[in-house]
């Protein structure tokens, strides 16, 4: 028998933990095992907000459960990734009913069939021409997929990408070239291929064509989540599309958050009468149960840069890119958000919670300085700290605005989680915005529920609420 190196003695099970003991892990457990193996500076935020008291045991439709039974209205959505809301039935019984027939998951040496119809369904609910796509299992990969795919298409004498400030693309390397946050950005060697514009300003976008014919590709994001929920007008959007017809550049519209219904259309960019040459989706495809991601192209970009058997394996699907269980799920999901009428749902109700957040901002115009977003997809902006406060007090407090600045936010959504059991979301880059991204499952009772808990924490002043929160980190 021939040497086969170090003797390093009989194979012995680690001190693992079962799923009946992750199941029964207490908050303090949690806590220690978050805090020794996953992100302790993270937890620093978590404690701030109150958010590290809280298990979660379960959760359906619009609410989570906690530890102790109370149900948390979700207002939060998973930053867009739970249009369907929480375990939806439709979407437990198709996954169960795929486990149950012993279904096949990676079907990479063989064709699979959830795969090719998931494509097919994507393609259905694609305007134009985008009917090519690419399966995988986050918004980032679906976006380094549609960099790439654009990139082969406008060829290696056109390299140049413009994107937008105060955009978010995703985290790894390649889409962080292209993600304005100096937090995300780090020290990281990125590509240095980035060309950046004012959001939403279309001459600054034809004066960038026009200085660099080596711009082949430019990147936008249909709303900025992370920047605040910002839109642009149509005709910034149509003029866009005819600029890039005119200087032969791809465009490409990530519709990662914006998309799967969650503005009122299935894609953002249909409010605008326009269509990009690529575009992609991820959080709600996956229907809340699981990871998914889908590239879209028009058939014409796609076929120039994988259109040979020499070149059709250079971005193939990856081992997990179709997997069974999670094509099934986002079949599902397709089905459920259109026979249930969730899209129209999103404009309507969503119109009826910015109205009613309009309300508000009226009642409180100190506190309130904008109301925006279309649909599910709301940004709720607060003014600066100094301005919140009585007159004679902001010329002192103003010069720590700039210090000061997401801290209201942090207040309040620390508050209506601990006193009004609703939660929200925030934002990356203008920290004084909480964003509203509720499940498309959201109705009126629901925006009432939320509605009435921020109006009567906005009624106890600014003061009060940040007394309350004091008090809340040292009880």
């Amino acid at each position: 028998m021939p040497e086969t190196g170090f003797d390093a003695g009989p194979l012995v099970k680690p001190d693992l933990l079962s799923v009946a003991d992750a199941k029964a892990l207490d908050v303090a457990s949690m806590t220690d095992l978050f805090k020794t193996h996953l992100n302790p500076g993270q937890l620093h935020f978590m404690k701030l907000l109150g958010f590290h008291k809280i298990k979660i045991e379960r959760a359906e439709g619009m609410y989570y459960v906690d530890q102790g039974g109370r149900k948390i209205l979700d207002f939060f959505g998973g930053f867009g990734s739970l249009a369907l809301g929480h375990n939806h039935p439709r979407i437990i019984e198709a996954r169960k009913t795929f486990q149950d027939e012993q279904r096949h998951e990676i079907a990479m040496a063989f064709m699979s069939q959830y795969a090719a119809a998931l494509a097919h369904d994507i393609a259905a609910c694609s305007p134009g021409e985008l009917d090519m796509v690419f399966l995988g299992s986050s918004g980032s990969e679906a976006m380094e997929a549609a960099l790439k795919v654009a990139e082969r298409a406008a060829g290696p004498d056109r390299p140049l990408v413009v994107y937008a400030e105060n955009s978010f693309h995703g985290k790894t390397k390649g889409v962080l070239s292209i993600t304005d946050g100096p937090l995300y950005r780090g020290e990281f060697k990125l590509i240095e291929n980035g060309i950046k514009v004012p959001f939403g300003d279309i001459e600054a976008v034809e004066n960038a064509f026009k200085a660099h014919p080596e711009i082949g590709v430019i990147c936008l994001e249909t709303v900025q989540g992370g920047g605040g929920i910002i839109t642009a007008d149509t005709a910034y959007w149509q003029k866009l599309r005819q600029l890039c017809d005119q200087y032969d550049v791809i465009w490409i519209a990530d519709e990662v958050q914006c998309g799967l219904g969650r503005t009122g259309r299935f894609y953002a960019f249909e409010h605008h009468g326009v269509v990009p040459d690529v575009t992609a989706l991820a959080k709600s495809l996956g229907g809340g149960k699981t990871a998914m991601a889908a590239m879209i192209a028009k058939r014409d970009i796609y076929m120039k840069a994988y259109g040979t058997p020499k070149t059709a394996m250079i971005h193939a699907q990856a081992t997990f890119g179709g997997i069974g269980e999670a094509c099934v799920t986002a079949i599902e999901t397709l089905n459920v958000l259109y026979d249930e009428g969730l899209i129209e749902n999103s404009a309507e109700t969503g119109a009826y919670l910015i109205s009613e957040l309009r309300r508000l901002q009226a009642k409180y115009p100190t506190i309130i300085k904008d109301v925006r977003g279309q649909g599910f997809m709301v940004g709720l902006e607060f003014e600066d700290f100094s301005q919140t406060l009585p007159a004679v007090v902001r010329p002192m407090v103003s010069v720590l605005d700039d210090k000061l600045k997401g801290s209201l936010s942090g207040f309040i959504g620390a508050l209506l989680l601990r006193d009004y059991d609703v939660l929200v979301a925030f934002t990356e880059y203008n920290r004084n915005v909480i964003r509203l991204e509720p499940p498309l499952i959201c109705g009126r009772e629901h925006v009432d529920q939320f509605i009435s808990a921020f109006d009567d924490l906005l009624g106890r002043g600014i003061v009060s609420i940040v007394k309350d929160f004091v008090r809340s980190q040292v009880g």
